[in-house]
């Protein structure tokens, strides 16, 4: 029978909630580099200049979020080192961690975001003047399809070996819950049922001839 589920607030829970968050995070880079492994691979003039762009932003700053020092269980650089890889795995993660730092943060000079500069005539003219204001913005480049498939790789083993954290952490929380008052907990506000229920048909379905 379908059996009610309560929120538990305790520090293991939260562990176990900090884990499976960074879990979604990570599964988050893998599609996005997906998704941009495919557009690399489409001729430059078919692609949306805009996707890649905004596909590898937001891989990398998902990314970054799993180091995030606000977590109870975050990341760490330690976890990289222990990665069954071969190669520069450090240099890489720590080069992605650079570019979500430059991506997160205001440029503290606003010139680094643009340059402007004054269109001199040239220099062998009689009347030199400036003829007018040219500005330079700054464009931000997409990592070739090598670095994708770094980074989808890394999130990938990151990932499994969360997973394997997260499933030990499953007992330790089981173990903390069944030490919790049985009759606070059947007074909570259900969130859920496990395992979860068929979806109800809706009032449209039901009218359906």
């Amino acid at each position: 029978m379908p059996m009610p589920t309560v929120a538990i607030d305790v520090p293991s829970a939260q562990v176990l909630a900090d884990q499976a968050s960074i879990i979604s995070e990570l599964q988050f880079v893998m599609d996005c580099c997906k998704r941009l492994l495919a557009d690399l691979a489409k001729p430059e003039e078919e692609r949306d200049q805009l996707m890649p762009l905004a596909l590898w932003s937001s891989a990398v700053l998902a990314y970054g979020r799993c180091f995030s020092k606000g977590k109870r269980f975050a990341l760490s650089n330690d976890d990289v080192r222990n990665l069954p890889l071969h190669g520069a795995v450090m240099k890489f993660h720590q080069w992605i961690l650079e570019e979500r730092d430059k991506l997160a943060a205001r440029a503290a000079n606003p010139a680094e975001g643009a340059k402007v500069g004054a269109a001199l005539s040239p220099p062998e003219q009689k009347d030199r003047r400036v003829e007018g204001i040219v500005i330079f913005a700054s464009s931000r480049e997409v990592v070739d399809d090598v670095g994708v498939r770094q980074l989808g790789g890394l999130a990938s083993e990151l990932a499994k070996q969360t997973a394997e954290k997260a499933k030990e952490q499953q007992d330790v929380v089981l173990k903390d819950a069944q030490q919790l008052d049985l009759d606070s907990l059947y007074r909570q506000e259900p969130i859920g049922t496990w395992p979860p229920g068929e979806p109800e048909e809706s009032a449209a379905d039901d009218g359906a001839s």
